[in-house]
């Protein structure tokens, strides 16, 4: 009975988190993973470090991303409601997320989407992810399902490859000048740009990453050159998330990434995993290394993660992704390099 209750009173501490309180919040959730997370704590105790002497967030051991794709990496044993897997490649071995509880995802990317973006109400949703939905068990297909459901707007929806259709629906929101968010995997958007060319007002262009092998890779900023010129944009939006991950953090232009209170970048040295560096850490000008993840709502998963991403973090915390670490797996929704 004890540990429900230290579950339910994290749930409702998480969304409360503020750059005043993270590091309690972040150290409470360490303790409650290390006591009932059976792969992180045998981590922690190889590492010889316990939640008794951890004084700092930066202090906290990360675990490898790619344990997801070996072991079960879940807190406290429990039946999941659903179960997300990674894209990957047709060689690789795909990264599972045991989720306890779906409704804690649902509150995290909508807290987030209108913290960054306001009311999901007022956009017309239109998500075009042909890749995610061939197969089953997406996060990122969930998330924008979830946001279509709650627009106001009955012309949201997903638009696969009807390209035609989906120019026709942006040309009637512009001439009515209704807020529209179209998000896509990268190649796709690519695609639907280079062969239905217009200039938008209303509408905002998000990329979530990824080529899927459809087509050569590109820099981020290639990708955002060809996506402004030929959508008439000045700037194109990105999301960051993973599988492993239950939150998101957003870029409003030039891939300059924020993420919601509950969720912070820090950046390890590659050489020395355990030199951890934090945006107070950082004095004038920013720091280059590779990321870790701390995303308090993983509370039934891990909510610290080390990540092959290669970052570069801001004193403000906001941070950029400049590719991936040498020798790690191709992920389905990596992000290009700059």
């Amino acid at each position: 009975m004890e540990n429900t209750i230290i579950n339910i009173d994290l749930e409702k501490r998480i969304f409360d988190a503020d750059e005043h309180n993270f590091n309690e919040l972040a150290l409470s959730v360490f303790k409650f993973q290390y006591e009932h997370n059976k792969i992180y704590g045998q981590y922690c105790d190889l590492l010889k470090i316990k939640p008794s002497r951890v004084q700092h967030f930066t202090q906290i051991p990360f675990l490898p991303i790619q344990f997801f794709k070996t072991h079960k990496v879940t807190a406290t044993s429990f039946e999941p409601q659903v179960v997300f897997e990674s894209s990957g490649t047709t060689l690789s071995i795909n990264s599972k997320h045991y989720v306890k509880d779906v409704d804690l995802y649902k509150n995290s990317f909508i807290q987030a989407f209108e913290q960054f973006y306001g009311d999901i109400g007022q956009y017309c949703i239109l998500g075009l992810l042909p890749s995610y939905l061939e197969r089953e068990n997406s996060s990122l297909v969930m998330m924008v399902k979830e946001l279509i459901g709650r627009s106001a707007n009955n012309l949201s929806g997903f638009y696969l490859s009807d390209f035609k259709k989906l120019h026709n629906t942006i040309l009637h929101n512009e001439i009515k000048g209704q807020l529209t968010l179209l998000i896509g995997v990268t190649y796709a958007l690519l695609d639907f740009a280079e062969n239905y060319p217009m200039d938008l007002t209303h509408t905002t262009v998000m990329e979530t990453g990824g080529m899927k092998g459809k087509r050569e890779e590109l820099t981020r900023a290639e990708v955002h050159n060809i996506l402004q010129k030929n959508l008439g944009i000045s700037v194109v939006h990105s999301e960051y998330g993973m599988t492993e991950l239950l939150s998101q953090a957003y870029s409003s232009g030039n891939g300059i990434f924020n993420c919601p209170a509950w969720m912070k970048i820090v950046l390890r040295e590659e050489h020395d995993p355990f030199a951890v560096k934090a945006s107070t850490d950082i004095i004038n000008k920013p720091v280059t290394g590779l990321i870790n993840i701390i995303d308090l709502c993983n509370l039934y998963s891990c909510s610290f993660i080390a990540t092959d991403d290669i970052g570069r973090l801001h004193p403000d915390g906001s941070f950029e992704v400049l590719g991936r670490m040498d020798n790690s797996d191709m992920r389905g929704c990596s992000l290009m390099a700059i």
